[in-house]
């Protein structure tokens, strides 16, 4: 362990479960400060549509709207650029009771790419959508696939409005591609997907709950089955090393140095 208080840290068994798994819940670690301001944006800009928004039906995933056009549209995916939107952002991946964590994960140099997440994901109900199986770095190009999300829930997750879920243990290397579809996610008709498949667990969160998963963790989610729309504050982290690949859309956008 590092010289860092217990609370800004992971715990050894901790640090075991996340480097087994490929993911951990930190519970409760957001102050409700953070939660509650972080939520007055997220309503401001999907009131007014604000800034660069990716919609449902531009991904034609499972239960998304047809086109932008049809009923339900405009529903937002999710608020990209987060970190431009407000200051709270940029203090916020400032903490230590993050940033102490990803440096045990990562390295003591820790980067916060702006392409690749930086956003606030907004499942809503009725036009959300069903995303399949998927390892981030499916279309991340770094030196290597060791990136870490963090995924900070604004407020509660569940299967009935669509929480995260993962495959453990998958995040020790890049899936073979005879295992994928053409879109690069995991194939759940293939009898060789069937035992790992079983293997899925859903991550409840509660509003504060930070969950801390390796990009090459398969993850994947149903649609929004509530009356609420779910939101969450997702960003990605290397260590200083593990740079973009130039050329790389991994590589078209600065990136901030947080230590």
């Amino acid at each position: 362990m590092s010289d860092h208080s217990a609370i800004d840290c992971f715990l050894d068994q901790e640090l075991s479960s996340f480097q087994r798994d490929g993911y951990f819940v930190a519970r409760g670690i957001m102050p409700a400060t953070y939660i509650e301001t972080m939520k007055q944006i997220t309503q401001r800009d999907l009131a007014a549509h604000q800034g660069d928004i990716e919609y449902e039906a531009e991904l034609n995933y499972p239960g998304a709207p047809q086109s932008l056009e049809a009923e339900g549209g405009r529903t937002a995916r999710r608020l990209r650029q987060a970190i431009s939107r407000d200051p709270v952002f940029l203090k916020l991946v400032s903490e230590p009771f993050l940033l102490n964590r990803l440096k045990q994960l990562l390295g003591p140099h820790i980067v916060m790419p702006l392409t690749h997440h930086n956003c606030i994901m907004t499942k809503q109900p009725r036009f959300s959508s069903d995303t399949g199986w998927h390892q981030d770095t499916r279309y991340w190009s770094f030196t290597s696939g060791e990136l870490v999300n963090i995924w900070i829930a604004l407020g509660p997750e569940s299967p009935q409005n669509g929480c995260l879920q993962v495959l453990p243990g998958t995040h020790t290397g890049p899936a073979p591609a005879s295992l994928l579809d053409e879109a690069l996610f995991l194939r759940t008709d293939m009898a060789e997907n069937q035992s790992v498949l079983k293997t899925a667990q859903s991550v409840e969160l509660l509003p504060g709950d930070v969950l801390f998963f390796h990009a090459r963790c398969f993850h994947a989610a149903t649609r929004n089955y509530s009356n609420e729309t779910k939101q969450s504050v997702v960003f990605t982290f290397r260590e200083l090393e593990n740079s973009p690949t130039p050329g790389s859309r991994s590589a078209q956008w600065p990136e901030l140095l947080l230590s």
